[in-house]
């Protein structure tokens, strides 16, 4: 399952709609009622622990979580990012 059928999935069965149909990819969820403050709140928790990512406190916004398209857009740059190796930071001698 692709991470847009996994998130269309999970608003499907949490939210609202009166038609599936109505769930436009690129279209704002919460201009359309579909999403408030405590469904974003929903979102993040689901996007946390299916995709082992942390969503900061500067993340939390219409750029990011607002419509399908951006949360998967937004997924696939935290996903990229936590797939790369992190460097070891250098050492240094220890001095007596």
């Amino acid at each position: 399952m692709t991470l847009r059928e996994q998130v269309r999935k999970f608003i499907l069965q949490n939210f609202i709609l009166e038609k599936p149909e109505d769930l436009i990819d690129d279209e704002s969820m919460l201009n359309k009622g579909i999403m408030d403050s405590t469904g974003v709140l929903e979102l993040v928790a689901f996007l946390e622990s299916t995709f082992e990512i942390t969503v900061e406190d500067d993340e939390l916004s219409r750029d990011n979580l607002d419509s399908i398209d951006k949360i998967v857009s937004y997924l696939e740059g935290k996903l990229v990012l936590a797939a790369k190796p992190r460097r070891a930071e250098p050492r240094t001698a220890f001095q007596v």
